[in-house]
């Protein structure tokens, strides 16, 4: 009998390592196994868009309003770097603009639904935010035009504690983002 070669999960270390190639689309590390990100459909662009226009506007319209931008990737664990479509951060937690990759967990992450990896958003990615502090997560299900949201009640909470389910006829808004609405049929469009 011969012994198979048994294949160690990928380090966030080793997969932030990699060489840039800039044929690559896409990847992430979830649970040391990279996973392959198809490119984004016109309706999963479309949402992240509004969302991330709309969280913009509002960051820009005071001070001290934080950062929100698009995918960068984050490192929420030891085999664990994620690339989420959506983040923002605190204005004392910005990171610097000439940082260097991995950045840290953000004070919240959006994941919009791609048929590539909405089972991993929804499953280990969710578990990985939880365990790495994320504050708040918003699931986009572009299936069922509907908003997930994850959050801990308190910031001593040790996981996400209070889940809702927002459609279209709800309006989005967040004790992390003082004044921010967005109602959820502008996310979806006609």
């Amino acid at each position: 009998m011969t012994a198979m070669p048994v294949t160690e999960p990928m380090t966030a270390e080793e997969y932030l390592a990699r060489p840039h190639d800039p044929a690559e689309h896409g990847w992430e590390l979830i649970g040391g196994a990279l996973v392959d990100m198809n490119d984004p459909s016109l309706p999963h662009e479309l949402v992240r868009m509004e969302i991330l226009h709309a969280l913009a506007l509002w960051s820009r319209a005071a001070a001290g309003r934080g950062l929100a931008i698009g995918s960068i990737d984050v490192l929420t664990g030891p085999r664990d770097v994620y690339s989420p479509d959506i983040l923002w951060y605190r204005e004392d937690r910005v990171p610097p603009r000439r940082a260097s990759p991995s950045y840290p967990v953000p004070d919240l992450a959006v994941e919009v639904r791609s048929p590539s990896t909405w089972r991993y958003d929804i499953g280990a990615k969710k578990s990985g935010y939880e365990r790495a502090g994320l504050p708040e997560l918003w699931l986009v299900d572009t299936a069922a035009d509907e908003m997930l949201i994850f959050r801990r009640s308190t910031s001593a909470a040790t996981d996400f504690d209070v889940a809702l389910e927002l459609t279209r006829d709800d309006t989005l808004t967040s004790p992390l983002l003082p004044e921010f609405t967005l109602a959820v049929s502008a996310v979806f469009g006609a």
